[in-house]
């Protein structure tokens, strides 16, 4: 086979290669981020929705701040098998490309290689024990009145991306005119 064609086959997979060990790292980044929400009920009814929101989802409250009426819940996070699998699968086929290229630059060495598609479930394992932690969910509820509407809520939550779309569809909150920020 051509040379060429090896070498740039070869210089493609590896970065192939690079990318899909990036894209299991970010697997377990923290995606932290903070929001203003907009609820059109009062601060008190909005807290007690909050609490039985939280408590369902197996959050307890880790502290309670009365002066600045700011709430910070604790949970555990499950590691999902879904994407334990689909990394390790994942892992497997870019490892067994890699192999492939590899064997035909080195055709003796080429058991060795393909041997190396059993690191693949080291994907799995790598996200499984980082994915599974401890996670906090901070927020701060404040009464603001409006002429329109009477009373509303803002309420800041500082959470995971993923716990903070679920929040907002749950308890029907609106996100207030001010940014979001990640952390």
């Amino acid at each position: 086979m051509n040379t060429v064609i090896l070498s740039s086959t070869f210089l493609l997979t590896l970065l192939l290669a690079v990318g899909l060990f990036f894209f299991i790292r970010a697997s377990v980044k923290d995606r932290t981020q903070q929001v203003k929400l907009i609820a059109q009920e009062p601060e008190e009814s909005l807290v007690i929705r909050l609490q039985q929101y939280f408590d369902q989802r197996a959050y307890q409250v880790a502290a309670v701040d009365a002066a600045t009426h700011q709430v910070t819940f604790q949970g555990f996070v499950r590691p999902s098998w879904l994407l334990a699998i689909f990394l390790t699968t994942l892992a497997a086929v870019g490892i067994l490309c890699l192999s492939l290229v590899l064997s035909f630059l080195y055709p003796k060495l080429t058991s060795v290689f393909l041997a190396l598609v059993l690191l693949a479930p080291a994907a799995g394992v790598f996200y499984w024990k980082k994915a599974g932690r401890s996670e906090q969910v901070s927020l701060q509820v404040e009464a603001i009145a409006t002429p329109d509407t009477g009373t509303q809520s803002l309420l800041t939550v500082t959470a995971h991306r993923d716990e903070l779309r679920e929040l907002q569809q749950a308890l029907n909150l609106k996100p207030s005119s001010e940014s979001s920020t990640s952390h």
